[in-house]
């Protein structure tokens, strides 16, 4: 199964029973890239069962502008590139944004006082009743209305 498109592209509006979807935060993807020891891991683990489930994780496009934005700036564009290219072999189908959606992304944004990528990921998340892949601590200010998969912190 293969998702590079940007674009929205899911499984249809029933899922297996039992299914559960993943909404992937930029910095599950960039810790995946940097292979960033138990981040990588827990990510190559969803993006497997993703695989066998035929049931893609999902990701908001304006987060992986920032995982591009990340990767290039912090390894290169070569490294950015590499990153384009390994993205679209992976079962992550990329959600586009429409003024609905950044409409809800801001209020988000507003009320939760997140940053501007991190409030595509929840809106994301919550729309689709989908458990938000993270290693960042901000998110636990929405409250319960956003279901977290916790990653631990990246120290620099």
């Amino acid at each position: 199964m293969r998702s590079g498109s940007v674009g929205e592209r899911s499984s249809g509006p029933f899922l297996p029973s039992g299914a559960r979807r993943y909404v992937l935060d930029s910095n599950a993807l960039v810790g995946l890239f940097e292979d960033r020891a138990v981040i990588a891991e827990k990510v190559e683990q969803l993006l497997r069962d993703a695989l066998l489930r035929e049931l893609p994780l999902l990701m908001s496009a304006v987060n992986w502008g920032d995982v591009f934005y990340t990767e290039w700036r912090y390894r290169g564009e070569a490294k950015a590139r590499d990153a384009e290219v390994k993205v679209r072999e992976l079962p992550i189908a990329f959600i586009g944004v429409d003024q609905d959606r950044a409409t809800r992304a801001a209020a988000l944004q507003q009320k939760h006082n997140l940053g501007y990528a991190d409030a595509f990921a929840a809106e994301l998340a919550i729309e689709r009743g989908a458990w938000l892949v993270t290693a960042d601590p901000e998110f636990s200010r929405v409250g319960k209305t956003l279901s977290l998969y916790p990653l631990p912190r990246h120290e620099k």
